[in-house]
């Protein structure tokens, strides 16, 4: 409901008052900057938000949404902030929770490469967190406004501002790896992010014992009936908890995958799992004195094979049928598996490479669409660069030792040059290009909080700790605050000392011991924050 709403329908519940002499309007004030009663409810209302950002990226791929991996509440607080400050409107902007940055940087195990390791409790804690530090956004700058209405001449406008208040509360696409466990651990882990507000989940189809990376190597697929298991555990925990509209990323490993943990049973030829089997590398069997002691064999049109096994005893596919493996599991996520969003993860970041995929996947489901990673784990500058390079030279608008081949392309000399800024240009129509050509609804980046921190304080500390001193921390981050006008600038307003003297006036009136007086040192930000 609207302040006013809200107001109206307290006045009519208490036509004498409140009881203790409480003002009506303070506890309407109240409820209307409690945005959210529950998580659960943010579940169901994000969901809802994410089905329309779909609907409309179907009609425009122009529309496409994004997000940053924000690691705490306070990431994607200030990335929120900084959208509506710069934009207006949230609109099409999301929070992404990587699992990665969850096994790095939020657990009780020290710092842990992404191989499901930390806790699982971890994921939902920060999921809880994120939505608390998003809702306190809103009662920060509806306090300032339930402020303004104290002294406004022009009450109507104010009241209009509140009413039309565009909370910071977004829809997160929590990370929850290969599920942790088995069918059932999926699910149960599966109804605690949700509880805590998740509208969408993101699970991947590797081994969850063996779970890597999705840039490293060493990478073990599971056969797809099993995903699909883990799919349906997902969608039902949705279901059980009413959020009908929850949202399913199904991602694909099987690009850098080259091993699976275990062969399924195919019932007929054509069937999941035989599409899985005939990807493996076999070696024909022309008698049985060819095999060893407890080999495994398969008979694979008409023929006897021997599936090649490693000594850990984990299966290899054929090389090269990367492609696809990912293909067969898109379309099998999306048919078989009821998913809403696909994820491929790539070695490179190229449009036309995951087009091609993409576009064989429409061929059986035309409106497919997909979550792209656009990963730190790539070398940008290198890989555009590099594409540029490779396409002059085939189109023979330069030869081939006009520029490097390797890692020397990275040089700071080609900043300034043609190649380097075609490359710059690329990159800032990257997620454009990709979303009209290759379908894809939701463009993230995993980690760039963990590399935004690292680099800040690399360079705070290398000023404050060498020559600059004080200059470091002014000219690099205060200044800049102040003159962006970065609302954390005033640090104190920012984590709620305001929200603190308001509810002290409610209660206590003129006794109230406020923090927000003229003593304090925020105001002298109070011209520019």
């Amino acid at each position: 409901m609207t302040y006013s709403q809200t107001l109206a329908e307290l006045e009519a519940r208490y036509p004498n008052g409140a009881p203790a002499g409480i003002n009506l309007v303070d506890i309407a004030q109240l409820k209307t900057q409690n945005t959210y009663s529950t998580h659960l409810d943010i579940a169901k209302a994000m969901s809802k938000v994410m089905r329309a950002d779909m609907a409309a990226y179907d009609e425009d791929s122009s529309k496409f949404t994004q997000s940053l991996g924000c690691w705490s509440g306070f990431h994607a607080q200030q990335m929120m902030r900084a959208v509506k400050r710069q934009k207006g409107t949230l609109d099409r902007a999301y929070v992404y929770l990587s699992g990665w940055m969850v096994a790095g940087l939020r657990n009780s195990f020290g710092h842990l490469p992404d191989q499901s390791m930390h806790e699982k409790t971890a994921v939902t804690d920060l999921i809880e967190e994120i939505y608390v530090s998003l809702r306190q956004a809103d009662e920060v700058d509806l306090n300032d406004l339930f402020a303004e209405l104290k002294t406004t001449n022009d009450r109507d406008a104010v009241i209009a501002k509140i009413d039309g208040f565009e909370s910071y509360v977004r829809p997160i696409i929590a990370d929850i790896d290969a599920g942790f466990g088995n069918v059932h651990a999926t699910y149960l882990l599966a109804k605690q992010l949700i509880k805590a507000g998740a509208c969408c989940l993101q699970i991947e189809n590797q081994v969850s014992d063996e779970k890597q990376c999705g840039h490293q190597d060493g990478k073990v697929t599971v056969p797809r009936e099993d995903f699909v298991e883990k799919l349906r555990a997902c969608r039902m925990a949705f279901e059980e908890l009413g959020v009908h509209d929850g949202v399913i990323v199904a991602r694909t490993d099987s690009l850098g995958a080259g091993l699976t943990q275990k062969v399924p049973v195919s019932t007929k030829p054509g069937d999941q799992a035989a599409e899985y089997i005939k990807w493996l590398e076999t070696e024909a069997v022309g008698d049985i004195s060819d095999l060893n002691e407890c080999d495994v064999v398969l008979k694979m049109d008409g023929e006897l094979r021997k599936p090649v096994r490693l000594p850990n005893g984990l299966y290899k596919f054929r090389e090269g049928t990367g492609e696809d493996r990912v293909v067969e599991d898109c379309i099998s996520s999306i048919v078989d598996g009821g998913a809403d969003l696909l994820w491929i993860e790539t070695a490179t970041p190229n449009v036309a490479a995951i087009a091609a995929m993409v576009n064989r996947v429409k061929q059986v489901v035309p409106n497919a669409k997909l979550t792209y990673n656009n990963s730190p784990s790539f070398n940008w500058t290198l890989n555009l660069r590099k594409q540029v390079r490779e396409e002059w030279i085939a189109s023979g608008q330069i030869k081939a030792d006009a520029y490097p081949d390797d890692v020397q392309l990275m040089s700071s000399k080609f900043d300034g040059d043609a190649l380097g800024m075609e490359a710059d240009a690329r990159l800032r129509g990257f997620q454009t290009d990709i979303s009209r050509e290759a379908g894809v609804f939701h463009n993230l980046i995993t980690l760039p909080t963990f590399h935004m921190d690292a680099k800040g304080m690399n360079d705070l500390s290398e000023g404050y700790f060498g020559t600059d001193k004080m200059l470091a921390y002014v000219a690099g981050i205060q200044r800049e605050e102040i003159r962006t006008s970065v609302s954390a600038v005033k640090h104190q307003h920012e984590v709620g000392s305001d929200l603190g003297d308001t509810f002290k006036e409610m209660t206590g009136g003129e006794r109230a011991l406020k923090a927000g007086g003229a003593h304090n040192t925020m105001n002298q930000f109070e011209a520019v924050a």
